[in-house]
């Protein structure tokens, strides 16, 4: 289910370090389960990360210890299978529940239809890891594959997602679908958009996810650098979050993301950002500068606080939130960066929930004690 009495916390795998810098997926288990959090987003590229390190023969033990390095060539789906019960076994010994399986990317609107045909088995190889996982959930970001490989009709983009919907729901166990509209998506980059989507694919294991990093960059950090003020940004995010609060039932939401992020990193250099060139804006922006929500002591200046509040108070949504943040510190090989992120997650959280007097207080029992710098229950906050 969507809701529950309480808010409970979640990190992205990614969030705390990448793979390919050697951080472990056991480590970041274990740096999850020291600073309180209840749940994980499975990254897939972590999946296949171990699945990649596990012996071709279904015959043979795992390594013990896992030997964190994969093969140059990518895994079976066997091995991918095996993964997904090693890391249901990691996340029970460290009482971790797997939130979600994510991102199943490039799916709807597809101008070749083979290739269409072929996502539709690999999201049914995605629902049997979803049952070994434990999890009931999926997220399906939007396309954001060049204009010329996907169509711009939403009815047509719906009925790929109907399609899919409709595969999940009759799995054994069933699953849930939550869509969520990135910022650089190529015809959904708006959550209206995407809530638009959810109303015509009309399928009750089918949701939104709210990204609030997603939803301030298009509402809030756009409208700035058109206008170059603030006052203008403030003023369309006000009107995004009144249209969210008016228009979004609360049950059709599935997920709710946070992160924040500094202003002044999406500075633009001969039309394109400094970190990846190559890479739409805003895609540049998150994969390198995505910081927790309400840090403003690392530079944090989007409204992610006030988004939150629309939707927990305002909306009175409860259920999970997730932190997931991307950022060029991620991919550094310091052995610290696990703790390190969870920590500030964790910190981040206990800001929101005073802030939003979030009913989280298992959450907020399991951290007391750690060593949160500044973290109290009256820790003054951005309004």
């Amino acid at each position: 289910m969507a809701h529950t009495s309480s808010c409970r916390l979640s990190i992205s795998t990614m969030s705390l370090g990448y793979a390919m810098a050697g951080h472990t997926l056991e480590h970041r288990l274990r740096s999850a389960q020291k600073f309180g959090y209840e749940g994980i987003e499975l990254f897939y590229d972590d999946l296949e990360h171990l699945a990649g390190c596990l012996p071709e023969d279904p015959q043979a033990p795992p390594p013990s210890p896992i030997a964190w390095t994969p093969s140059s060539h990518p895994p079976s789906n066997d091995q991918r299978l095996r993964a997904a019960s090693l890391i249901r076994e990691m996340c029970d010994t460290f009482g971790l529940t797997v939130l979600c399986l994510q991102p199943f990317r490039h799916f709807e609107g597809l101008l070749d239809r083979t290739l269409h045909k072929s996502r539709l088995t690999e999201l049914e190889l995605w629902c049997r890891l979803a049952g070994l996982l434990r999890t009931d959930l999926i997220l399906i970001p939007s396309n954001f594959l060049p204009a010329d490989q996907v169509t711009s009709d939403l009815d047509a983009i719906a009925q790929d997602l109907r399609e899919a919907a409709d595969l999940a729901a009759s799995a054994n166990p069933p699953v849930r679908i939550c869509y969520e509209a990135l910022a650089w998506g190529t015809a959904v980059s708006k959550w209206q958009e995407s809530y638009d989507v959810v109303k015509r694919v009309d399928r009750i294991n089918f949701g939104l996810c709210l990204d609030t990093f997603n939803m301030a960059a298009r509402d809030y950090a756009e409208p700035a650098l058109s206008s170059g003020g603030d006052s203008r940004a403030s003023l369309s995010m006000d009107q995004s979050l009144r249209a969210l609060v008016m228009t979004v039932d609360a049950s059709r939401i599935f997920l709710v993301q946070a992160a924040d992020g500094a202003l002044n990193q999406i500075a633009m250099h001969d039309g394109h950002l400094h970190s990846e060139p190559a890479l739409p804006q805003y895609l540049s922006w998150s994969r390198n500068h995505r910081l927790f929500c309400a840090e403003t002591e690392q530079g944090a200046s989007l409204p992610a606080m006030k988004i939150l509040k629309a939707i927990f108070v305002d909306l009175g949504y409860r259920g999970w939130l997730s932190h997931e943040l991307f950022n060029k510190q991620l991919s550094e090989a310091d052995p610290h960066i696990p703790d390190q992120m969870a920590q500030r997650g964790a910190r981040s959280w206990r800001r929101i929930v005073w802030n939003l007097r979030l009913p989280a207080g298992k959450i907020m029992k399991a951290q007391q004690g750690l060593s949160l710098p500044t973290v109290l229950s009256n820790d003054p906050l951005p309004s």
